[in-house]
């Protein structure tokens, strides 16, 4: 056999067993073949931040834009942390993470994830934009604690359904908004204890009305971050 065609017969093995892994070899330098298209992330609720519902339990979410079933990654883009939860119930939120889903992605001391990026990666039929309809607001009963019955509204009632939770943040007490302006007046009232808040949204958020600590605390029942009873008014 001549040297020409041993050469012919060697490069072609080459070829052969190259394709078969997704590349040429030619010469030393390695061409990558596409064997498919990879499907882009279905990135949803741009912009939102991501916080924490203070609830038990293994690693799950709440949402207000997806439903039961969802399941939904949420990557901490500050420090490129992920985690992949179900959404198992409604909040006011586009993704609401509890306690063992958000020490996932957190960073440490802080409990709000500002530059966030949600994907949905299976389950749920619901858009990508927009919110799921809203429940009707309940109204105010009695609560457990001595005098706990909210007064009836005064202001008009916004965002209802929504769940509140706090942001993490210091400060005097505000709040940060996905539905209203910088300036916005909001009366929030916890329907299970009675207590009241007026805060002025100071910024953006992926929530109807996320309080910082100190006006969390005005409202807050003892060891809960998340307020499932809420009624949210705008007031000027």
């Amino acid at each position: 056999m001549s040297m020409s065609r041993k050469r012919t017969m060697s490069l072609t093995k080459k070829l052969v067993l190259s394709v078969s892994t997704g590349a040429l070899v030619t010469g030393g330098v390695v061409v990558t073949m596409a064997t498919g298209n990879a499907a882009a992330p279905d990135v949803v609720c741009p912009g939102s931040t991501v916080t924490l519902s203070g609830e038990a339990g293994p690693p799950a979410a709440t949402s207000g834009t997806f439903p039961v079933g969802t399941k939904l990654k949420v990557t901490n883009l500050d420090n490129g942390q992920a985690t992949t939860v179900t959404v198992n119930g409604p909040s006011g939120s586009c993704v609401l993470l509890n306690n063992a889903a958000f020490d996932k992605v957190r960073e440490p001391g802080k409990n709000l994830i500002r530059r966030a990026r949600v994907e949905r990666v299976g389950g749920g039929n619901a858009p990508a934009t927009g919110a799921a309809p809203a429940a009707p607001a309940k109204p105010a009963v009695p609560s457990a604690a001595p005098g706990g019955q909210a007064p009836p509204a005064a202001g008009e009632v916004v965002c209802p359904g929504s769940t509140v939770t706090l942001s993490g943040e210091a400060g005097a007490p505000a709040a940060t908004s996905g539905t209203f302006p910088v300036g916005t007046k909001l009366k929030v009232t916890n329907l299970d204890n009675g207590q009241a808040t007026t805060v002025t949204v100071n910024g953006p958020s992926g929530s109807c009305v996320l309080l910082n600590n100190a006006a969390f605390d005005k409202v807050r029942e003892p060891g809960k971050n998340l307020i499932r009873r809420a009624r949210v008014e705008r007031v000027n």
